[in-house]
């Protein structure tokens, strides 16, 4: 359930921390108070897109923040895994979303930076929102298939179906690289080979393009590297007056400067360490002189070498780790290409099982369907009937697919007469958006013992309605919040009054800004908001309020 929900520099809203109960809560209000904040700010937090319009004017940014409890509910751990997230601390599942003026756009989910799309998929998990024109997905027949077989339990059998039809689709696309021209074949083949070998023969290493480089560097500046330590060697030796000569006569005087002060051993010491130093850089020099090789056929060894690393890094990667790896797949493409006969009868093999298992599991579906079809219109008929259509109709009609498609082999179509002799006809038929929400609140109670997303949300689904029908909505609205959490924002009192928590948003003016604000009502604060509802504070209507909510 929504435990809590934090919006910030929202709209009308300034800062507001809304504490929401368990079972059925009812949101009411004037007109323009702010209720449509509340189902704004959730939409953001679920992921729908941000509209810098609605930071409220003066703010750089706006932040809603949701709270899901989910120890006793759906276990999201997998989800959290899968996209890298932190696991929920005691059963909270936090979700936040900021977005600013100067256009950042940042989303987290217990505390973890996320991507919108994995914000959004979270959210179709956590909340169904009806809006006042939500109903209308109840036109498409691809919803109306998704509540048929949320209905029949099918979801396991879609997800086969659907598994089969990828990897149906998978060999396709396979089977479609290798049915080509022979011209085109050739063609291929030819460039694969020269692919392939051109690769191969290099025998490249993943590591070697620094050592190579160092390699060429060292091979071109050969002379001058020679010349250098040649210099560095006179200095140190081999001139008049080299370094170590001149160490020697220091010796000389230091040895003399010793033998009439002992005080003199620490510079004798320091001169001697000194002197092994310098005869250490000699022997270095020697040798590392010894290892220059100026030699111009070394030289252009290592020049090709490079230049057949840059040259096929130009041609198959950024870098050799790349190169390589494009030989690999190359090498596995021209097998495939080269054993075509053998790869098509294996692919038409495979595809010829799955077409076995594609209409054994889609017979399966669509006979689980046609089980399912008379008990949802029968459920279907028993809430409408509630809902005030004593006479009504509702069936689904059942046909082959022109086009196979994930779902399965069906198509259906709802039909709905909502009037004594008038025959069924298709939902799109019903221009009563009244009609239309009734129709789809039915369907909604008659699945909420299937649905497992734990919050469902009606803003104003009540439109259109009135009477008797207003108390069976609210009725309704109570009994799917045996199972989910309900929020529900209605004009309605009798919806309203069968509410386990009554909130009313109010407006008020702080320091000359509107500012939109939500309580939580008690009783008697319930009976003067339901008696508003009503008409007015008169005494009638306080005390129909009061008989509204007796026993709440």
């Amino acid at each position: 359930m929504l435990s809590t929900l934090r919006i910030k520099n929202l709209a009308l809203v300034s800062d507001l921390t809304l504490s929401l109960e368990p079972g059925y809560n009812a949101v009411t209000g004037e007109t323009g108070a702010g209720k449509s904040i509340i189902i704004g700010a959730l939409n953001l937090v679920l992921g729908e897109r941000a509209d810098r319009t609605l930071i409220r004017t003066g703010a750089d940014s706006c932040s809603v923040e949701a709270v899901f409890e989910v120890a006793k509910g759906r276990d999201f751990k997998k989800f959290l895994d899968e996209n890298g997230l932190e696991p929920c601390a005691d059963g909270e599942l936090i979700l936040k979303r900021v977005f600013t003026t100067a256009g950042a756009n940042r989303q987290f989910i217990n505390g973890s930076p996320t991507t919108l799309q994995v914000l959004a998929a979270l959210g179709r998990e956590l909340v169904d929102m009806h809006g006042p024109h939500e109903h209308q997905s109840l036109l498409h027949p691809a919803k109306q298939l998704d509540i048929l077989d949320a209905y029949a339990g099918a979801g396991s059998l879609r997800e086969k179906f659907a598994g089969i039809v990828g990897r149906c689709r998978e060999l396709e696309a396979e089977k479609a690289g290798l049915i080509v021209d022979e011209k085109t074949y050739a063609q291929q083949l030819d460039l694969l080979r020269y692919q392939v070998k051109e690769i191969s023969q290099a025998k490249l290493k993943p590591d070697e393009e620094a050592t190579v480089e160092q390699e060429f560097q060292r091979a071109s500046n050969a002379a001058r590297l020679l010349e250098l330590s040649q210099t560095a060697l006179n200095i140190l030796s081999e001139n008049e007056g080299s370094l170590l000569s001149q160490a020697g006569e220091l010796g000389k005087t230091l040895q003399a400067l010793q033998k009439i002060d002992a005080g003199a051993d620490e510079a004798m010491t320091s001169h001697d360490q000194a002197a092994e130093a310098l005869y250490e850089v000699q022997t270095a020099l020697r040798r590392y002189a010894d290892g220059i090789e100026v030699d111009p056929a070394h030289l252009h060894e290592v020049e090709e070498r490079l230049n057949l690393i840059h040259s096929l890094k130009r041609k198959y990667g950024g870098t050799l780790a790349e190169v390589i790896y494009f030989g690999d797949e190359a090498e596995k493409k021209l097998q495939s290409l080269e054993q075509r006969d053998a790869e098509l009868a294996r692919i038409n093999m495979g595809l010829k099982k799955f077409a076995k298992e594609l209409e054994s599991v889609g017979q399966e579906l669509t006979a689980q369907r046609k089980k399912a079809i008379p008990k949802l219109a029968k459920a279907a008929m028993k809430q409408l009937q509630d809902l005030g259509f004593q006479q009504s109709q509702f069936g689904v009609a059942l046909a082959t697919a022109e086009a196979q498609s994930s779902s399965g082999f069906d198509t259906i179509e709802f039909q709905f007469a909502p009037n004594p002799g008038e025959p069924a006809r298709s939902l799109r038929a019903i221009a009563s958006s009244g009609e239309m929400s009734r129709v789809m609140l039915a369907l909604k109670t008659v699945l909420a013992s299937e649905d497992e997303i734990p919050l469902l949300v009606f803003d104003e689904v009540d439109a259109n309605v009135g009477g008797e029908t207003a108390r069976v909505v609210g009725e309704k609205m109570l009994q799917i919040a045996q199972q989910h959490q309900v929020i529900c924002i209605t004009h309605l009192p009798p919806v309203a009054a069968n509410a386990t928590a009554h909130f009313v948003v109010t407006k008020r003016t702080q320091e000359g800004r509107t500012v939109s604000e939500i309580t939580l009502l008690e009783k008697a604060e319930r009976v003067k908001e339901i008696a508003r509802m009503l008409g007015g504070q008169t005494q009638a209507s306080l005390k129909h309020a009061e008989e509204l909510l007796r026993g709440k």
